[in-house]
């Protein structure tokens, strides 16, 4: 098609004008050709900054419309003479305190939207960040903290001051490529992950693609001596609604381990990128694996549904494909291949924990 008939169908699909049938073939398309899925993006993008454009100029008409219509010295005076001067002001101007209100409200939210901390259109979305220095530790908790410092300094391990923020990451390659959020580690000054035996490795970011919110990392630390092979495979075909599937991850500073069933070939608004899956996460799980029972890696855990306990939000694996090859693609210093063997599948779920243990870790931030 030319690139005018290309426009009106992305222009189209992003107004929901589609069918069920047609929007099916688009969405395949965007997966097969990279170029298209840029393109929604970009075209997304600019319609939404002309979007904002529009509702700040409505905003200051009506902004300066209010400011007009109130006589700032008759209130001014109304204030200083009379005691009771706030019911007199809210009998008098109420309508346009009200409109006041509201428009500053409006203006808030979209302030808040704009700056990324209002992010999934509304606040029922919660990313799963963990911050790590508003968790508030009972002086017990402080005593088992220092013994196990002291410990580890007596055995000569590198001991790392406490990062601002947490989150999850597992595994891509024995060679210390690992992947994670790309909200965890946004605006990070320096990272470090630790493994389950409490080894702490620095790390540098090589990769972000904040619209799927994937970041690939690479552990740099000389003291790093590599993985066993890895032991699960990455699933790039899409997974069936009904699946058990569980997750691993650090929402605390041991191990965790969830489990439940895919509940959503979407995500959240029906987000295509990710599914919806029914298990209990918690801050710190984002960036964490989702497999299913075979041991694949399907998705990685992005965040949760705030008013609902157990819906959780992953991001689908063949988004993880895509990124891998764009890294490789990049430069051939960082050419990252993803495992094809699966040395989990048929073991109990117990046995597959404890193989995945040493690949999954917990990503510390500093900033």
């Amino acid at each position: 098609m030319s690139e005018l008939q290309l426009t009106e169908l992305i222009e189209r699909y992003l107004n929901g004008e589609l069918s069920d049938e047609e929007r099916e073939r688009f969405e395949a398309l965007r997966r097969e050709n990279a170029a298209v899925e840029s393109k929604v993006s970009d075209h997304a993008h600019f319609t939404g900054l002309i979007k904002q454009y529009g509702q700040r100029v409505e905003l200051e008409k009506r902004l300066n419309a209010i400011h007009q219509e109130i006589d700032v010295h008759a209130l001014t005076e109304e204030v200083m003479i009379h005691p009771n001067w706030v019911v007199k002001m809210w009998r008098n101007h109420h309508s346009k305190i009200s409109v006041a209100a509201s428009i500053a409200i409006f203006a808030i939210l979209g302030t808040l939207y704009l700056s990324g901390n209002f992010n999934r259109s509304t606040s029922n979305f919660t990313a799963l960040r963990r911050e790590i220095q508003s968790v508030k530790r009972t002086t017990e908790s402080l005593e088992r903290s220092n013994k196990a410092l002291l410990h580890d300094i007596k055995a000569g391990k590198r001991v790392i001051s406490p990062s601002k923020f947490g989150g999850s990451g597992f595994a891509l390659t024995s060679s210390g490529y690992i992947v994670t959020n790309y909200h965890v580690i946004k605006n990070a000054d320096s990272l470090y992950v630790q493994n389950a035996s409490g080894d702490s490795y620095h790390a540098r970011l090589i990769y972000t693609e904040p619209a799927y919110d994937i970041a690939i990392l690479k552990i740099d630390d000389s003291t790093f001596a590599g993985l066993d092979n890895i032991p699960y495979t990455f699933k790039k075909s899409k997974s069936d609604v009904g699946e058990d599937v569980y997750t691993l991850g650090y929402p605390r500073d041991d191990f965790y381990y969830g489990k439940g069933y895919l509940s959503s070939s979407t995500g959240y608004n029906g987000d295509t990128t990710a599914y919806q899956v029914s298990l209990p996460v918690y801050p710190g799980n984002s960036g964490g694996p989702l497999l299913d029972n075979k041991g694949n890696i399907i998705g990685i855990i992005s965040g949760k549904q705030s008013q609902t306990e157990s819906a959780a939000f992953a991001v689908k694996s063949f988004y993880l494909f895509k990124a891998v090859q764009s890294v490789s693609a990049d430069t051939s210093a960082n050419t990252i291949s993803l495992k094809s063997k699966n040395s989990l599948m048929g073991l109990s779920r117990q046995q597959q924990i404890k193989k995945l243990e040493n690949y999954v870790f917990m990503v510390k931030v500093y900033n």
